[in-house]
């Protein structure tokens, strides 16, 4: 008997220690504002060698300049920090980031006027990104001290001239070792980039003007009456009902407007544009279909 209460003691401490680990996960302030964020930003997914994408997420848009990213080929992302309004690569630790992929013998020596900057450059084909620019986010993670959000871009040209994607990483701190509120957060988020807005085609004036002109036309004359009409056949029995529209990669953008119509936004980013339906999503690159979800 006393070992049955004795094991039904530990059931029961145990029960209790793990809903008190989950409590604490639900309460924890730094988590919260992750979960917000990935509410906020789709992610997108690349291949593992960084070298296209498998499922694109949210396009967003730049509002701030100096955002460095590296080549995606390179072992190490560019990191930046964004702290008090301002936004600013780490060149100390892409210096350090270099050592660990070139190894100290591929980089000049520190000490012979050689700056951090010089290193971070030899360690990867970086590109700065400014204000107005479009890129992706691939992954939201909670730190102790913030937040890191890592980015990737569309192809642009190397300094050897081949197109590559770039890669990088935007560390939001805490001010003073303090957690923010979460919607505070998200704002200080939003003052670097948000979701970049759908192409205005300006189709909400245009049914306004033709609104105004229809009710300032006269009302039409009465209909003169009509002789009663004979009795005619029944129509044929109707034939089978249309296939519906299907999809497939490698259609064009015309194609696919033909089989569902004009989508409800589109977003545009280099090669890549996404065209979006009540319930799919399209990407073309190129101008044909690469992806539906």
């Amino acid at each position: 008997m006393a070992q049955v209460q004795g094991l039904c003691a530990f059931a029961v401490a145990a029960m209790t220690a793990i809903l008190s680990i989950g409590l604490q996960a639900q309460g924890d302030p730094t988590t919260l504002i992750q979960e917000k964020l990935v509410t906020q930003y789709k992610l997108t997914k690349t291949t593992a060698d960084r070298s296209d994408i498998v499922t694109a997420g949210d396009v967003v848009l730049l509002h701030k300049d100096g955002l460095m990213m590296c080549g995606a080929s390179s072992s190490y992302a560019f990191s930046n920090t964004y702290s008090n309004g301002v936004l600013a690569a780490n060149y100390k630790n892409r210096a350090k980031d270099a050592v660990k992929s070139w190894g100290l013998g591929h980089l000049p020596v520190f000490g012979s006027g050689v700056s951090a900057t010089d290193a971070a450059n030899n360690g990867c084909p970086s590109r700065k990104f400014v204000a107005g620019e479009k890129f992706w986010v691939t992954g939201i993670a909670a730190q102790k001290d913030g937040i890191l959000i890592s980015t990737y871009s569309d192809p642009y040209p190397d300094p050897s001239g081949n197109q590559v994607h770039y890669y990088g990483e935007i560390k939001f701190t805490f001010a003073k070792g303090s957690v923010p509120p979460a919607d505070n957060f998200v704002k200080t988020v939003s003052e670097v980039f948000t979701v970049a807005p759908a192409d205005d085609k300006g189709g909400d004036q245009g049914g306004q003007g033709d609104q105004g002109s229809q009710s300032a036309a006269p009302a039409a004359p009465p209909a003169a009456p009509q002789a009663p009409m004979q009795a005619i056949a029944p129509p044929p029995p109707p034939s089978d009902a249309p296939p519906p529209p299907t999809i497939a990669i490698g259609q064009t953008k015309a194609q696919v407007t033909a089989a569902f119509g004009q989508p409800a936004k589109t977003a545009k980013v280099g090669a890549k544009e996404v065209y979006t339906y009540p319930d799919m999503k399209v990407t073309f690159t190129n101008g044909k279909v690469s992806d539906v979800e």
